[in-house]
């Protein structure tokens, strides 16, 4: 609430863990210090924050060299219109479902030369580059998601993991809509609510609409190389993606995987995708001192200026952290367990009420893959024995899709942070925005549930979710060109 009021995340976030910090020690100033620091130490991510500075090196390269000026001259001779440019980053953002986080980064910034030249907010950039992250993540059987939810099945459940994970892609009503929204809003050309204010803007030239200078002040100090090419974009994010996939592959079957799917069900995806950024640093080392375009001492300083773009997301991912550590401390999540075992009934609503309280749970952590931990177990516990099988996957999809939706609509979600600093926008503005183009989404997904409970026949719930869906955006787009016929009249 502190966050949505003041518009400034980082003493939201502060006075969150301190309040927490209180209650865990019952409100001993001392005792409460000393636990805040722990709860910090004990929470902080080291490979997701070295991964950030190295991908933030990378970015400052790409633009150092000339390489993303080049990609968005390139790309602007060959996308001709905003539509296309919106396109082309879902479509690319769709293409890396490896991992999120390495999804939101990269998109940003190969496609935000392009965005930024046909003058999409970078709101607007942000909600594509997310909309396309975890709901893509958490539909594609290959990724660092579906390695997560796999380990949170028990083995006795009479379905492996890998099985259920791919039962429930038809069901993930949320991760689907997303995807369909997202192409709709672009294709059909309208915006509307917070949204629609930052695309106004961007058309008169303010792509920020507010907040975008922490961002703006690193792209000042930089020298940019005029002899930059298009390869020089394009050739570190193949290798980047190569790389990745490789060593996630590679470290599944240092864990015992006897095959491909098994590998990336077991893959080390922090320890591959800080390695894959490694190589990567090394491959434009090679590309770009031989050529001059960029000097070695520029080279080594983009490590620093790398650290600098990203540190308003190390900075929110810390504190963020935090905060899921005080409430894992405060055991939130044995509280909301205690309540859906206790009060939960094998019930055909069941499926809508496991969406609610998981996007409630996804929302008060920031954290998707915490709440999966928690209800996946419950919703399997819930349908037992092959005789509720579809109704266990059912379940388990809600809880999924509610853990997306809650994540999206967080503003101290990782992949949240992620997307604002892939997209260099305000982080309020992006949460602010997302939150109410999700929330149809989610309206939409409850209707869903109870459908898909009532009939047990995924087309069938996916079918009617999809015509819902349509449906009240094509009534929002209707009233939303009313209002603007309106206001033009007068």
């Amino acid at each position: 609430i502190l966050a949505l009021v003041t518009k400034e995340v980082y003493s939201s976030l502060f006075i969150g863990v301190a309040v927490g910090a209180l209650l865990y020690t019952g409100f001993h100033p001392w005792n409460a210090f000393n636990a805040l620091f722990s709860i910090m130490k004990d929470s902080m991510n080291l490979n997701i924050l070295i991964f950030d500075v190295l991908l933030g090196m990378i970015i400052v390269l790409m633009s150092k060299s000339g390489g993303s000026a080049a990609y968005g001259r390139w790309a602007g001779s060959k996308i001709r219109s905003k539509k296309s440019a919106m396109l082309a980053t879902t479509g690319l953002g769709m293409l890396i479902f490896v991992d999120d986080y390495f999804n939101c980064l990269t998109v940003g910034s190969v496609m935000r030369p392009v965005t930024d030249r046909y003058k999409v907010s970078r709101a607007k950039l942000a909600y594509i580059i997310d909309a396309t992250a975890a709901p893509v993540c958490i539909i594609a059987p290959i990724s660092s998601w579906a390695a997560a939810v796999n380990s949170y099945v028990p083995k006795d459940a009479g379905i492996t993991g890998f099985q259920l994970f791919l039962r429930t892609i038809p069901y993930n009503l949320y991760a689907i809509l997303t995807i369909v929204m997202v192409f709709f809003v672009i294709i059909a050309g309208f915006d509307f609510g917070l949204m629609k204010k930052h695309e106004e803007n961007a058309a008169k030239g303010d792509l920020f609409t507010s907040g975008g200078e922490e961002f703006e002040k690193v792209k000042k100090e930089e020298e940019i190389s005029s002899n930059g090419k298009v390869i020089d974009l394009v050739l570190p994010v193949l290798v980047l993606i190569g790389t990745a996939i490789g060593a996630m592959i590679y470290t599944g079957f240092l864990g015992g995987a006897t095959d491909v799917v098994s590998a990336f069900a077991g893959c080390d995806a922090e320890t591959s995708l800080i390695f894959a950024t490694m190589v990567t640093v090394f491959v434009m080392l090679f590309m770009y001192l031989p050529r001059k375009v960029v000097t070695f001492k520029g080279f080594m300083e983009s490590f620093v200026e790398g650290f600098k773009l990203m540190i308003p997301a190390i900075g929110i991912l810390i504190f963020a952290w935090t905060l899921k550590g005080m409430g894992d401390a405060l055991q939130i999540g044995t509280f909301v367990e205690s309540i859906v075992g206790t009060s939960a009934s094998a019930s055909l609503f069941l499926p809508a009420v496991l969406f609610v309280v998981a996007v409630f749970l996804a929302f008060s952590t920031g954290t998707s893959w915490g709440t999966f931990a928690i209800l996946v177990p419950i919703a399997i516990a819930m349908f037992p024995g092959a005789d509720h099988l579809e109704m266990m996957i059912i379940a388990v999809s809600a809880v999924l899709a509610g853990a997306v939706c809650g994540d999206h609509i967080s503003p101290i979600s990782d992949t949240t942070v992620m997307s604002s600093a892939g997209a260099q926008s305000n982080h309020i503005n992006h949460v602010t925005t997302q939150m109410q183009y999700a929330a149809v989404v989610a309206v939409v997904c409850i209707i869903g549930y109870i459908i898909a409970g009532l009939v047990q026949i995924w087309w069938v719930a996916l079918g009617i979710s999809l015509v819902l869906l349509l449906a009240v955006l094509t009534f929002i787009k209707k009233r939303s060109e009313s209002n603007s016929e309106k206001t033009a009249g007068i």
